[in-house]
């Protein structure tokens, strides 16, 4: 059974940075996509980036392109998302996700695996 656990979450003032980080156990995820979704409150959950097999292609929703950086390390299986710029717009509940095929998906049907979440809380 795949198990997803993401860490790194916080509370920070605007402007600042923090890295998010997904461990997976129980099998390899090297063969597949992986992703970050992130949902507020009241709102539905939404798309934030997204990695394929290899590390080779990555995609970002466009509220955070310049300022989010997916990355993974299929040796160690385990994903990463350095965030920086941060906004109050950007507190949530932040998602590792994985999909089960190798390319990436932006869709959270697409999504089998997910973590429990980390929260990121942003001070104006």
């Amino acid at each position: 059974q795949v198990r997803l656990v993401e860490s790194g979450g916080g509370l920070v003032q605007a402007g600042g940075s923090l890295r998010l980080s997904c461990a997976a156990s129980g099998r390899s995820l090297s063969s597949y996509a992986m992703g970050w979704f992130r949902q507020a409150p009241g709102k539905e959950r939404e798309f934030v980036a997204a990695i394929d097999w290899r590390g080779a292609t990555t995609s970002y929703a466009d509220s955070v392109k310049g300022r989010f950086s997916i990355s993974r390390d299929n040796a160690r299986n385990t994903m990463a998302l350095q965030i920086h710029s941060l906004n109050p717009d950007d507190t949530a509940v932040y998602y590792c996700a994985a999909t089960t095929g190798p390319y990436i998906a932006t869709v959270t049907p697409a999504y089998h695996y997910w973590g429990q979440g980390t929260q990121v809380t942003v001070s104006s």
